[in-house]
C-alpha cells in the first residue's frame, strides 16, 4: 500500500514538474500600450495644465464627467499647506473636465473621453496690492467666457475657483 501511494506521489510530482516546464510555455499574448488621443488638450490655451501638479479630482455620476484640479507650482504648494483660499500672487489653476467612457481594459472603470471644458483662474497684484484675479473658460477650443481682471475679491468663476482648500467643488458643480 505504501509503495502504490509513493508511486502515486511521484507521478504526480513528475506531472506537476512537467506542466509547469512546458504547459505554461508557448507564446505569450502581447498587450499593447496607447494614448488616450480623444482625452488629449487641444487648441490655444495660456498654458498646459497637464504640466502642472494635481491638487485633487473628482467624478461625477450625474452628468457622467470626471474633473482634474491642476495648479501651478505658487498654487498647489500653497493649496497643500493652507486652509483657507486666498491663493498669493503668480498662482495659476486650471480645471479640466471630460466626459466618461468605458474602459475596455478593466471592467467596471472610466476613464476619460472627449474634453469638455478647460478653467483657469490666474492670480496677480493689483496697483493697490490687492489680489486681482483673471477667469477663463475653453470649451470644444474656442473661448466660452473670458473674466476681466479686476481687484479685490474674486468674482464669477474665480470665485468658485479659489473657494476652497483644493478649489474644484465650486468649480465643478457650476459645470
Amino acid at each position: 500500500m505504501r509503495l502504490q501511494m509513493a508511486k502515486i506521489f511521484l507521478n504526480g510530482f513528475v506531472f506537476g514538474i512537467v506542466f509547469a516546464l512546458f504547459g505554461c510555455g508557448g507564446e505569450k499574448p502581447k498587450v499593447f500600450a496607447s494614448l488616450n488621443q480623444t482625452a488629449s488638450l487641444m487648441g490655444d490655451l495660456p498654458a498646459n495644465p497637464l504640466a502642472w501638479s494635481v491638487i485633487t479630482s473628482s467624478a461625477s455620476r450625474n452628468d457622467s464627467t470626471m474633473s482634474t484640479l491642476y495648479g501651478n507650482d505658487v498654487a498647489s504648494q500653497y493649496a497643500r499647506t493652507n486652509p483657507d483660499h486666498k491663493y498669493p500672487n503668480g498662482s495659476a489653476l486650471s480645471l479640466v473636465t471630460w466626459t466618461q467612457q468605458e474602459d475596455s481594459r478593466w471592467f467596471g472603470a472610466k476613464i476619460p473621453a472627449t474634453v469638455r471644458s478647460v478653467e483657469f483662474v490666474f492670480v496677480s497684484s493689483a496697483a493697490d496690492g490687492r489680489p486681482s484675479y483673471s477667469y477663463q473658460k475653453f470649451a470644444s477650443e474656442k473661448i466660452l467666457g473670458r473674466g476681466v481682471p479686476g481687484s479685490g475679491r474674486p468674482r464669477g468663476g474665480a470665485a468658485l475657483a479659489t473657494r476652497s482648500r483644493h478649489a474644484v467643488s465650486g468649480i465643478v458643480a457650476s459645470l
